[in-house]
């Protein structure tokens, strides 16, 4: 396929730039997957697709404040986008400046604290952060909040609640996954008390996943890679929850590409792992029976993941309806809840 056939026209007003007043305040646009047809709805209408002994699976991903300024030895400007905490004194990156950063070279960063570039690894470089500190410690004290290169305000307090999920545990990702963003405590609360499981696996999200794709053939795409952790208690709920029929909702993207990653070959495993899976048309949905998820870019890797999920005919029809209903796209927006489609 073509990465032209998942482009669509966004007027740019409805980019969502600030959250709603409520994390629930968003609409809602119900796509059942066969029929395909479309409900408008509100967000809070969600727990009324939900069913006793069905299961939610959230991704409890923290975002680090991953953004850092600072100088090269020469004295020229970065920009230090952190990609991948490897441990608590190295770390993948993201850097901009005019000219490259020389392997050896060191870089002072928040006129706090030096770092040298010890490899690169295709576009990121690889960073040993100096001195006793942890990575975490430093980012929290010195980083701004990498809020997506389509928001056009700078990180604020409200960003720095907002743009974490109220679960938000695991400290790792440099954005959120943002469809969790519309759940609130009671929400969650009165799920539970209808009977529905709620559970969680940890995929921390990359930059990655705001690149559109670059090549004409989808199949020619190099998909960036994620760290995911899936609970054994998630995989057993999973199980118990398809032995009884019932419906496994995920909450995200990253939700379903963490759960078909670790099915991959068969049942799914629980455990650590790192994807790289690209989602497309055609392929065979293991774990997932239905998909919260907000709007995401044209030509983009999820846009094509949603298209395999409910149909690539059927997420057009919808995109072309949000536009025209002025739906809010994006990390802030409004939300989807998908079902599958059969005959995918």
């Amino acid at each position: 396929m073509k990465t032209q056939d998942f482009d669509f026209y966004l007027p740019s007003e409805l980019i969502a730039q600030h959250p709603t007043q409520e994390r629930t305040a968003s609409r809602m646009l119900y796509l059942q997957g066969d029929s395909g047809q479309l409900t408008d709805q509100l967000f809070l209408d969600f727990p009324s697709h939900c069913n006793p002994g069905d299961l939610l699976i959230f991704n409890d991903t923290r975002v680090i404040k991953a953004r850092l300024f600072g100088q090269k030895e020469s004295g020229g400007n970065v920009e230090v986008l952190i990609e991948r905490v490897i441990n608590s004194h190295l770390a993948y990156a993201h850097v901009r400046a005019s000219r490259s950063p020389k392997i050896g070279s060191q870089m002072r960063l928040s006129d706090a604290f030096d770092v040298v570039v010890t490899a690169r690894h295709d576009d990121l470089f690889e960073l040993q952060f100096l001195g006793e500190t942890s990575i975490f410690d430093l980012l929290e004290q010195y980083g701004s909040l990498p809020l997506p290169p389509y928001i056009t305000h700078s990180a604020t307090n409200d960003d720095e609640e907002r743009y974490q999920t109220v679960f938000a545990k695991n400290l790792g990702a440099v954005a959120a996954p943002t469809a969790g963003l519309h759940f609130n405590e009671a929400l969650l609360e009165t799920l539970k008390q209808k009977g529905v499981h709620i559970a969680y696996v940890t995929l921390h999200v990359g930059a990655g996943t705001f690149q559109p794709v670059r090549v004409d053939n989808i199949s020619e795409h190099k998909m960036h890679s994620e760290l995911y952790s899936i609970p054994p208690e998630t995989a057993e709920l999973i199980q118990r929850t398809k032995a009884q029929g019932k419906l496994v909702t995920a909450i995200g993207t990253t939700v379903l590409r963490a759960l078909e990653s670790a099915a991959q070959h068969g049942e799914l495993k629980a455990g650590d792992g790192e994807t790289d899976i690209f989602i497309t048309p055609g392929y065979q949905f293991k774990v997932v029976d239905r998909l919260f998820t907000n709007f995401h870019l044209p030509k983009s890797t999820l846009l094509m993941l949603v298209s395999a999920f409910a149909g690539i005919e059927n997420i057009k029809k919808a995109y072309a309806h949000a536009v025209a209903q002025q739906y809010r796209f994006f990390s802030y927006g409004d939300a989807m809840l998908l079902e599958k489609q059969s005959t995918t």
